[in-house]
């Protein structure tokens, strides 16, 4: 029987020396270095290492310290460092780290002290009574993380299950929450992680890697949306994508020949399916090699891609990073030239085996590489295509098992695959977008990655890999968007539909219901199953997912304004109910879960396919059913939910924009634009974001912005007129009022205008039946009360 030696696991000791430094202080102790460094006063990055340098290396992080006010004292055994937000107590004993608010109440403490146990160092934290951890973002389980552990090791995780860890994405970003208090916590180490949050234990929850330093940033904030913000200040927010890519995508592997893609998209016009492109998986390559086209399936790209783009579909290319070992193949044959690949110790290429065969990989560490890699999208680029997807970059392979060994450049630093395996996916997607991204000239790339790190949200959307068909991974599709929405993640999606098996047609119908409120929506489907296009299951659902792919279109203002609202704030599209109300204990019930909010207004209950009637939880306030206006309180409801009615509602006192002309892509342009009003208690606004939807432009300013305000104080709702440099694509307002009874006069700049009533639908009846609303006396149609406007370079003030 062996016993643990003390010597084996190192504590850094008594701190011997400690100074000022800059944003912060820096100093060592018996056996580490170390430093505390503000980046603002809400945030400090703590790091630890036993090397004598610290490497301040970051893919993730794109913030710098910023100038803060601090107050740094010795007390006794503390050195206790101040700034208007946070306090944190050093322990010059141990190294233990406490953190404070302002008001010095402890967010978050050190049980014991940061560990090494060989290369691996951890860092231990006690568990506060009642706290909940949220976050981790590409996670299965439950939306509290507490009890269960979980690795950071991205991992090509085909038909994985609920319970499945690691999968693809790695974001070690996490939130705790307790005692009406909340604090973020981001590790910033790209080996294997690991993070403990009371699994097996009642003592600590723990964050460790196996090597490199212990670095990590605390957050302070006094919500949830205030450290997501401080989070994304870090790692960086996304760029606004090209208005096309969050329209509906249909996608097969594999549509081919090129027939049978022309004939898809044909169909989705012929049956009036909004649609807005078409996506290209690994069939159209020449044997499966990146940069090729097959020679008979796909002869003319170019007059293909031409007729696709007359009727307004856009292309997204399959690339794949494995460039097969083959003499007279292009890539081959100058990445070899160009040494771009990574390499064994000894200088020869590491190579695997994937769909060409067997392959060489590029270094996406090295510039080089990076250069050699944005230079071989030209000939897409030539042809018209603008949207790009990057799989199988954990690395997979065959066997799935990469040697430890593999070097790769890190920037001319110098390291192994223990550092990069989990960095690979988001330095080829970083790669790919700055690439087409220069080439494009201007215009916006649609890029997509399954491999991802922290920061990804600045080149890339991640969808959720290789799901199944079942009602099951539909609802955990769910919980993982609104976990890496929690972790910056923005735009993100899953394969509505399921990718792997068959799906029946009442899950089709329900997933592709519930996928229209999802920020990224694609459908997918893999070889060899049967046909799933909204067409594949009959008219039934073929109905209801023409009618909720309409909804998301008619959504489109609404839904880009909050593309534009993450762009800023870095608050997610699909955002868990925690966000907002992180202290609510029904939010973590497994029956509420994955609820999430829409944008800032909509609540959407998801819900399995075979179920005819849930309990949805609805926050304190007031509520309305979208597709009915019935008004409901906060608290536990039961409502019906067959399989053509989601359960979505509407936060009392909100402002939703839609347009008023239906479409079928987002390059058609509706003129009307409709201005929903939900009477409430409380005072809000809206505010309206366009441009071209295109280019970068925006970024200098071509641009438009139109807020929206709703004062029931006042009884007044105001429109102001749009300002900036983009003209706005509405020449007319019609104006809903939902919640206000009947309406006995309204006027607009204190003159009357006269009430129209609408019997008002969102989604277009079925055959036999309206997916409006079931009572006891059949389906039933809300008359609404409207007024039409138009639109005008003067604040419009309506009173009621």
């Amino acid at each position: 029987m062996s016993h643990l030696n003390s010597t084996q696991v190192i504590s850094p000791g008594k701190i011997q020396k400690w100074k000022k430094s800059g944003n912060g202080i820096i100093g060592h102790t018996d056996h580490a270095h170390f430093k505390i460094i503000f980046y603002g006063s809400s945030i400090a990055r703590v790091t630890l290492t036993r090397q004598p340098n610290f490497e301040d290396f970051s893919y993730a992080v794109v913030a710098q310290p910023g100038q803060v006010e601090l107050n740094i004292n010795e007390s006794g055994k503390e050195i206790i460092i101040e700034s208007d937000a946070l306090r944190i107590f050093v322990n010059t004993d141990s190294l233990k780290i406490k953190f404070a608010n302002k008001n010095n109440e402890v967010l978050n403490e050190d049980d014991l002290t940061t560990l090494w146990n060989g290369e691996q160092v951890t860092s231990y934290k006690k568990l506060q009574d009642g706290e909940r951890f949220i976050g981790l973002g590409e996670k299965t389980g439950p939306l509290n993380r507490r009890g269960h552990g979980y690795v950071n090791w991205n991992t090509d995780s085909y038909g994985y299950n609920s319970a499945s860890d690691p999968l693809y994405c790695s974001t070690p970003f996490y939130i705790g929450i307790h005692s009406g208090l909340q604090y973020g916590i981001y590790l910033d180490n790209t080996f294997k992680t690991h993070f403990n949050f009371g699994a097996s234990n009642n003592r600590f929850s723990s964050f460790s890697a196996d090597a490199g330093e212990m670095n990590y940033y605390f957050i302070a904030g006094a919500t949830v949306r205030e450290i997501i913000t401080h989070y994304t200040h870090l790692t960086g927010r996304m760029p606004l994508p090209p208005r096309w890519s969050i329209g509906y995508q249909q996608c097969r592997y594999s549509y081919f020949p090129d027939k049978e893609v022309l004939n898809v998209a044909r169909t989705f016009r012929e049956k009036d399916i909004p649609a807005d492109a078409i996506v290209f998986d690994i069939h159209y390559m020449d044997a499966y090699k990146i940069f090729s086209w097959h020679p008979s399936h796909f002869s003319n790209p170019k007059s293909l891609i031409e007729k696709l783009k007359d009727d307004k579909f856009e292309v997204v290319v399959m690339c794949d990073p494995g460039i097969k070992v083959e003499k007279g193949y292009h890539a081959y044959d100058d990445g070899v030239r160009d040494d771009v690949f990574i390499k064994y110790p000894d200088g020869s290429y590491y190579t695997g085996q994937v769909w060409p065969g067997w392959c060489h990989f590029p270094d996406f560490t090295s510039p080089k590489a990076r250069r050699w890699w944005a230079n071989k999208f030209k000939d897409y680029i030539e042809l018209g295509i603008e949207g790009f997807w990057n799989d199988m970059n954990e690395i997979a392979t065959w066997g799935n098992q990469l040697p430890d060994n593999i070097g790769m450049s890190f920037e001319d630093q110098h390291d192994t695959i223990r550092r990069g395996r989990n960095i690979y996916g988001f330095q080829m997607a970083r790669a790919t977008y700055e690439g087409t991204k220069q080439l494009l000239k201007g215009k916006r790339p649609f890029n997509l990655t399954r491999s991802a790190f922290s920061g990804i949200q600045r080149y890339a959307a991640v969808w959720t890999g290789d799901n199944i068909a079942t009602d099951e991974h539909m609802m955990l599709g769910v919980r993982l968007l609104n976990s890496m929405g929690l972790t910056g993640l923005s735009f993100c999606g899953y394969d509505a539909g399921g990718f792997v098996g068959d799906a029946h047609p009442k899950l089709f119908g329900r997933w592709i219901s519930i996928a229209a409120f999802s920020p990224f929506f694609r459908g997918h489907s893999m070889v060899n199953s049967r046909d799933a296009e909204p067409w594949s299951f009959g008219e039934e659902v073929e109905e209801i997912s023409r009618n909720y792919i309409k909804l998301r279109y008619r959504l489109m203002p609404y839904l880009y304004s909050a593309f534009c609202e993450s762009s800023i704030t870095g608050m997610p599209v699909q955002r868990s109910l925690a966000i907002d109300y992180p202290h609510e204990e029904k939010v973590y019930l497994n029956q509420y879960q994955h609820q999430y909010f829409f944008g800032d207004s909509i609540l959407v209950a998801p819900v399995e396919s075979h179920r005819e009637l849930t309990k949805v939880f609805l926050p304190q306030g007031d509520w309305y059913s979208l597709f009915d206006d019935l008004q409901y309180t906060g608290g536990e409801i039961m409502v019906e939910c067959p399989i053509e009615k989601l359960p979505v509602f509407v936060k009392g006192s909100s402002i939703i924009v839609m347009d008023g002309d239906q479409v079928n892509n987002t390059k058609s342009k509706s003129t009307v634009l409709e201005i929903h009003i939900y009477n409430g208690q409380n005072s809000c606004s809206f505010t309206l974001y366009q441009d071209d939807g295109s280019t970068f432009a925006y970024e200098q300013g071509e641009f438009s912005l139109q807020t929206i305000t709703f004062d029931p104080d006042k009884s007044e709702i105001d429109i102001e007129p749009t300002k900036g440099d983009f003209e706005s694509q509405y020449s007319d307002y019609r104006i809903y009022f939902h919640g206000f009874g009947s309406l006995s006069k309204v006027k607009v700049d204190q003159k009357p205008v006269s009430i129209s009533q609408a019997d008002y639908r969102l989604v277009q009846p079925l055959r036999s039946f309206d997916p409006v609303v079931q009572s006891n006396e059949g389906y039933k149609i809300p008359s609404l009360p409207f007024i039409e406007l138009k639109a005008s370079q003067e604040t419009i003030k309506i009173q009621y």
